[in-house]
């Protein structure tokens, strides 16, 4: 989908709240409500936009420590890769999950109260897989969070 300066704007308004009324995200951009609704419809319908969704601090929940976990498998067959995801997927903690290039085969974010609730993921993690190495770096501080995607490469 080819999308030009107005949807560009309404996205980057939308990602920094998607509960911008329409008439404040037409104002915005310069179209009538209609037309901004029929834009945002057309970015849905699209995919552009996948979800509307509320941000949680994570310390109001006591899921404060984030952990970056390192996985190395000697084995790279799709049974075992189809039982790592499921295992994987299987933990609410693990909030983001990417297979990767070069040493490291898979990187986890994992979020948890303290060091004994992640103890207890690692243990799940290792229960079900076969797994080379497993490595785990804990965040000491965050110094940038967003969920805002870049939009100068449209």
């Amino acid at each position: 989908m080819k999308l030009d300066s107005i949807d560009k704007r309404l996205i980057e308004a939308l990602q920094h709240n998607a509960e911008t009324p329409v008439a404040e995200l037409a104002d915005a951009v310069g179209l009538s409500q209609t037309s901004c609704w029929r834009r945002v419809q057309r970015l849905k319908d699209a995919g552009v936009l996948r979800a509307s969704v509320m941000l949680v601090d994570r310390h109001q929940v006591n899921v404060g420590v984030t952990v970056f976990v390192s996985v190395r498998t000697s084995t790279h067959s799709q049974d075992w890769f189809d039982r790592f995801h499921a295992a994987v997927q299987a933990i609410p903690e693990v909030v983001e999950f990417y297979r990767m290039s070069g040493d490291v085969d898979y990187l986890l974010r994992v979020v948890v109260p303290d060091i004994a609730a992640y103890d207890q993921v690692y243990k799940r993690l290792i229960r079900d897989t076969q797994l080379s190495d497993v490595s785990s770096s804990f965040a000491m501080e965050e110094l940038k969070f967003t969920t805002a995607l870049p939009l100068s490469y449209v």
